[in-house]
């Protein structure tokens, strides 16, 4: 009898599968745009048969994209198996824009696509190729669902599917064997033999702990405040005008600014990148619940930022590894010196009391007993709260497709809950992608609140004493200097990001992983 192959999700990863509804898709999405002329055809149009064979020569390095879900009997709860009826041709999909195709029209259809869930009964990923774009450009939208990628492992996968250099040549693709799927009776006996076995691996955690903890009474106390602190963070979150109901619909938007424009902000206010990001949004924010009516003074504008906690040796592998961090953006704040002194302040608090540990010890104790604790995990993920900001630091290389220059990558991050509006960050060759995933019935006029990011970056700058460039390496001004808001966070990352690959956290302080 041949052998078998099934891979059970983690907690967290299956978490992202519990969370979604029919009104809350959890993939994550990236429109990327490229230069046309190098994946040409002899017709003018692009060359999609040969992204489609490029694409089959480097599947064999991410296993998951012709894996599916199954889930065990009686149990909520999904293994990998391999799927023997995969077809490349549903994944790969081609359409065009009206030439000459705008960005405005292309946004549209990335709205479009992010609003349709994925074939649970298929590999949960899809690419679209999108030709017709104007500026002799064309563009590829992928969706991927959450419960296979983080952002850090997202980073990855691009590097797998694209080269540094503007390489034309395809590999073979070596041949897929599926493996067989267990059957459900051997899935429910293994889910048994698993429950059965875990308080002999709780107790061989427990006794790697105590070996490796100088004061284990400390440390028990400081973990338990942690929990505490983590189970508490997202209890409250006063209702504004940015949040409502959940919808079926989306609407997506981007901006982009120099990496360099936002490192000249950091040196001359003397903080970290993040702070910098979050001072920006905390400025929109304020700025657009004004407009609605509503008094920033009087409200509490939580956000949900992705912290990674991947190791080392973890970098490449698919599946999440990320806590959170839960704030407050200081709304009732008008002057940008003074909105980062606050958050500066809060973040330092976070990393002083390692909350990003907090939600890394509920999904291990999830392992255990998901029925229970997997949804306060979620919980502490996703709120309640009024919105995400996540950043993911990207190559600071150009990236080619089969020969095609990425020239920008707006990434998109799921709505959870009554949220009415996500940001997400990429760092890209020296600049910085920001998507802005929305409910249109809550935020129709998603432009005017990116206009509100863009007057943001303006008065930030203008603060910490920067004239904005599309040039990199600018400096502020000495008057400027001297005003700077001194920080401890002096380290200045390759990229933007909360949500760091390589387990590192805002302003460059490493993550340590435990074993408990």
């Amino acid at each position: 009898m041949p052998k078998t192959y099934s891979d059970r999700l983690s907690a967290q990863d299956n978490s992202f599968l519990l969370m979604e509804t029919p009104n809350c898709h959890m993939h994550v999405s990236s429109t990327l745009i490229y230069e046309a002329a190098e994946l040409r055809g002899e017709g003018g149009g692009i060359d999609f048969d040969r992204i489609k064979r490029a694409t089959e020569s480097y599947l064999h390095l991410i296993p998951r994209y012709r894996q599916k879900l199954h889930f065990i009997p009686l149990e909520n709860h999904a293994v990998w198996v391999d799927d023997r009826h995969f077809s490349l041709e549903y994944h790969v999909r081609h359409t065009a824009l009206p030439m000459p195709g705008t960005e405005d029209q292309l946004k549209r259809l990335s709205a479009r696509i992010m609003a349709q869930p994925l074939d649970r009964t298929r590999p949960l990923w899809e690419t679209w190729i999108v030709e017709g774009l104007e500026g002799d450009r064309f563009a590829v939208i992928t969706k991927i669902h959450h419960c296979m990628i983080d952002g850090s492992s997202g980073v990855d996968i691009a590097q797998i599917m694209m080269s540094t250099e503007a390489d034309t040549d395809i590999p073979e693709a070596p041949n897929f064997a599926p493996r067989p799927a267990p059957t459900n009776s051997v899935l429910l006996r293994d889910e048994v033999w698993r429950r059965a076995s875990l308080p002999l691996q709780i107790l061989k955690g427990i006794n790697a702990f105590v070996s490796e903890t100088e004061d284990l009474a400390t440390e028990v106390t400081a973990r338990a405040k942690i929990l505490w602190q983590t189970l508490g963070q997202g209890l409250n979150a006063s209702e504004t005008p940015m949040n409502g109901p959940p919808s079926p619909h989306r609407k997506f938007d981007w901006y982009e600014i120099p990496l360099g424009d936002i490192k000249a902000m950091r040196r001359g206010l003397d903080c970290s990148v993040n702070d910098v990001v979050l001072t920006i949004v905390t400025g929109a924010v304020r700025r657009f619940l004004k407009m609605r009516g509503a008094q920033p003074e009087e409200l509490e504008f939580k956000i949900s930022a992705p912290v990674s906690i991947r190791r080392e040796e973890e970098k490449g592998q698919l599946g999440n590894r990320v806590s959170s961090w839960v704030l407050a953006l200081p709304i009732d704040e008008e002057d940008p010196k003074n909105q980062l002194e606050r958050i500066n302040e809060t973040t330092q608090d976070l990393k002083n009391t390692n909350q990003a540990l907090g939600v890394e010890m509920i999904m291990k104790a999830a392992e255990i007993a998901p029925s229970s604790l997997l949804s306060l995990g979620a919980q502490s993920v996703s709120g309640p709260i009024n919105s995400i900001v996540t950043n993911v630091p990207g190559p600071q290389m150009p990236l080619y497709l089969q020969g095609a220059k990425l020239l920008s990558l707006y990434p998109q991050v799921p709505l959870l809950g009554e949220m009415g509006l996500g940001i997400a960050l990429m760092s890209y060759n020296g600049k910085v992608c920001w998507g802005f995933n929305a409910n249109p019935d809550v935020i129709p006029d998603l432009a005017k609140f990116v206009t509100f990011i863009k007057d943001s970056v303006n008065h930030v700058a203008h603060t910490a004493g920067v004239t904005l460039s599309s040039e990199q390496g600018i400096t502020p001004t000495k008057s400027r200097k001297k005003q700077a808001v001194k920080k401890s966070n002096k380290g200045e990352a390759a990229g933007v990001g909360v949500e760091v690959a390589e387990g590192v956290l805002p302003g460059g302080d490493r993550v340590e992983p435990t074993s408990a």
